[in-house]
């Protein structure tokens, strides 16, 4: 079915010299090369791309040795800062400023503190449990959902697509009509700032109607795609304890960062200050490394984190891309493991590369937005805000599938880029639009899913409990952790949808069909136009 996309011998192919992936006619990751439409090129330059299983080699080596030298750096330093740290700081009434040596020296005071402060435990116990039963209850509770939407994917979202409205309409009338009631709240909040807010929220519930109507035509395209989709996550389980698991690491190699940068400020010393005339105070003085020190680890924990979002993005897209390539009786084994290996391994140099790039994007597209709200007047800072979401569009365009390629193939970050583009524009597929609609659909079941959960845990909480009014807040706690535990199942979610749009790619590009539930699927999505538009001159003048 493939074969009938479109004819490969059409568009123009990648150079061999574009990529190590297309010059090395024996490695793994290649199949039998390709001839072009253009007569006097070499048909050997021209050559296939598939899932590469064989031994990869070490790529972005020197971003890799980068990452180490800061995370090094900061640990290093760390340790430093705890065996080199003040036992003074924070004891500031124990100095005093003596006129002989003209510093401060610590006078023999003792000084206890004691504090307390006032809880409810009731309120304390019940929260506890709620959140305990519902953090054990979440990986039961993506295990269903996943099996629902790979068997009933059609009823799943036809079911919850009303309850995008009725269940934000029913919440927005429950309170301000519970809030009317109450003396205390409505004297807390006017009659007008309520109704304020009633049509506000109103407006946004008029948005979702309006974006559902303006998508009902892709609503049947997006429940085949999500079908798919969950097939194919529901073949790599593990996925679901080995990304919890990296997270957790992340938790754990942080725990030592944040009590070095406590530890930080407990360098220096007390130095005395003038305040009137003669009279001088002591007050604390950090060391003049300290800064630093936080700015070093603020970047390291952001490049962390990047980079740990970045490798899940990678296994996930290494174990999917084994499921797409490989036949139904040959089933890779431990093709998550593989992939963790490559993560770490030879692709660790990549990840880190992509995860700074994504860190920095990040940061600056936030210090836009910020002088956006502070200071949105001026044409100055309209043209530098245009020029910046400008360039951070132009990377999120060439980004967007560049780890799922570099998980494939084995490629660096720069090649991965370049092939991903060439191979959507050579299919005339769009390197920004996958479905999108299915992530908002997605996004719509999980806050149907988890405000009923809310709403359960209320009335329970009502039943067996004398919170009262806490039982709200405490209902609200745990709708909030479970949409967090729903979103991250989105989220590996979306990266499998975006995973086998790339292996469609290839397949097309190959004229090939590996999986033929998917091609009968993802051949419905959008051609991209401008693509197209830049392709036919081309075909034609062949």
């Amino acid at each position: 079915m493939a074969a009938d996309d479109g004819d490969p011998t059409k568009f123009a192919a990648i150079s061999s010299s574009s990529s190590p992936l297309l010059s090395k006619p024996s490695t793994s990751a290649l199949d039998s090369p390709r001839r072009s439409s253009d007569p006097e090129s070499d048909p050997t330059q021209f050559l296939q791309i598939s899932y590469n299983f064989g031994p990869r080699p070490f790529k972005d080596v020197a971003f890799l040795l980068l990452f180490d030298l800061f995370v090094f750096s900061t640990f290093g330093f760390g340790v430093f800062s705890v065996f080199h740290r003040n036992t003074d700081y924070g004891d500031s009434s124990s100095f005093s400023y003596d006129l002989a040596s003209t510093s401060c020296v610590k006078a023999s005071t003792f000084t206890s503190v004691s504090n307390s402060y006032w809880s409810d435990p009731v309120f304390e116990k019940d929260l506890i449990w709620t959140l305990v039963v519902t953090l054990i209850l979440s990986a039961p509770f993506c295990f269903v959902v996943l099996l629902l939407l790979k068997h009933y994917t059609k009823q799943i979202v036809y079911a919850c697509l009303p309850l995008f409205v009725l269940f934000p309409v029913f919440f927005n009338v429950y309170w301000f009509v519970a809030c009317t009631l109450s003396s205390s709240c409505s004297d807390a909040l006017p009659l007008a700032y309520r109704v304020l807010v009633l049509v506000f929220i109103f407006l946004i519930v008029g948005v979702i109607v309006w974006i559902i109507v303006a998508n009902w035509h892709r609503i049947e395209l997006t429940i085949q795609i999500i079908g798919v989709a969950s097939d194919a996550l529901s073949k790599n389980l593990k996925l679901f304890v080995v990304l919890p698991l990296l997270i957790l690491g992340l938790v754990v190699y942080y725990a030592p960062v944040v009590v070095f940068l406590v530890f930080a400020r407990f360098n220096g010393e007390f130095v005395p200050r003038e305040v009137d005339g003669d009279e001088y105070v002591c007050e604390w003085k950090e060391d003049s490394w300290v800064p630093a020190y936080y700015t070093l680890a603020i970047i390291t924990m952001i490049w962390s984190l990047a980079v740990m979002v970045e490798m899940q993005v990678y296994v996930i897209s290494g174990a999917i891309a084994q499921w797409y390539f490989s036949k139904e009786d040959s089933m890779p084994k431990k093709c998550i493991r593989s992939s963790l290996r490559n993560a770490f391994g030879q692709s660790f140099g990549t990840i880190c590369l992509s995860g700074i790039l994504v860190g920095v994007v990040r940061v600056v597209r936030a210090i836009v937005d910020n002088a956006r709200e502070e200071n949105p007047q001026g044409i100055v800072n309209f043209a530098l805000r245009c020029c910046a979401n400008a360039l951070l569009g132009a990377f999120d365009y060439l980004n967007k599938f560049t780890i799922n390629f570099a998980a494939i193939t084995g490629e660096s970050y720069c090649t991965s880029a370049k092939m991903t583009y060439e191979l959507l524009r050579r299919n005339l597929l769009s390197a920004v639009f996958v479905e999108t609609v299915s992530t908002r659909i997605l996004t719509g079941i999980v806050f149907v899913l988890s405000a009923a959960y809310a709403v359960a845990t209320w009335a329970v909480l009502r039943g067996v409990s004398s919170l009262g009014v806490d039982s709200y807040l405490v209902a609200i706690l745990a709708w909030l952790l479970l949409t967090v535990v729903l979103a991250f199942f989105v989220h590996v979610l979306d990266n499998v949808i975006d995973t086998i749009y790339v292996c469609y790619a290839i397949d097309r590009d190959k004229g090939d069909v590996c999986k033929q539930e998917v091609h009968e699927v993802y051949v419905h999505l959008p051609i991209s136009r401008s693509t197209r538009s830049a392709l036919i001159p081309n075909a034609l003048n062949a």
